[in-house]
C-alpha cells in the first residue's frame, strides 16, 4: 500500500520530477534545434552573398 508522506515531501518530490522532465526535454530540443539553426544561417548567408555579387555600377 501507499504511505502518506506529507505535503512538504510531496511538493519537493513533484518539483524534482518536473525539473528532471523539463531539463530532459530542453536538452533534446537543443540537440535538434542547433543543427537546424546552423543550416538556416548557412542558407541565409549564401543568399545574401549571391545578391551582392550581381550588382552593376554605372
Amino acid at each position: 500500500m501507499l504511505n502518506y508522506i506529507g505535503p512538504g515531501m510531496d511538493g519537493g518530490a513533484l518539483s524534482v520530477i518536473i525539473g528532471i522532465l523539463i531539463s530532459f526535454f530542453m536538452a533534446l530540443f537543443a540537440i535538434v534545434w542547433y543543427p537546424i539553426k546552423r543550416l538556416i544561417k548557412k542558407f541565409k548567408g549564401k543568399s545574401n552573398t549571391d545578391n551582392t555579387t550581381h550588382t552593376t555600377t554605372k
